[in-house]
């Protein structure tokens, strides 16, 4: 099964700048945060339901390729991709563009737990990414 994509747009704000006028690194991470909430969201899955049933999804690692800068009062789409990464894992692949142009790819691994040691991802997330 292949999950459709997920977009969710984003206005850059001011205090996600540096001093160069552009938008710091680290936000861009944030950015694919919003994105795999709505995504989730859209999908029937948020991390409240699932925190309120003891499970957590803690990033395992994450990556981004920057290919141009944001600027602030951009609007920017994240297009985001779930995609299966094992029993206990989840994937979700990242494009932010600005327009037609492409500023950044990325990825991140989250990893499902249950009492802080991981355990198999629930129904409905498997159900999600195409695994159930």
């Amino acid at each position: 099964m292949t999950v459709a994509k997920h977009e969710t747009s984003v206005r850059v704000r001011y205090a996600e700048t540096d001093r160069m006028g552009i938008v710091y690194h680290g936000n861009y991470f944030q950015y694919f945060e919003i994105g795999r909430t709505e995504a989730m969201r859209s999908l029937g899955a948020t991390y409240r339901a699932l925190e309120e049933r003891g499970f957590a999804l803690a990033v395992v690692e994450c990556a981004a390729n920057f290919r141009a800068a944001a600027k602030y009062d951009d609007e920017l789409r994240i297009v985001t991709i779930p995609a299966p990464a094992g029993r206990v894992r989840l994937r979700f692949d990242y494009e932010i563009w600005r327009g037609e142009k492409l500023l950044c790819e990325g990825f991140t691994v989250l990893a499902c737990l249950r009492e802080g040691k991981p355990v198999e991802l629930p129904p409905e997330i498997r159900a999600m990414i195409g695994t159930a």
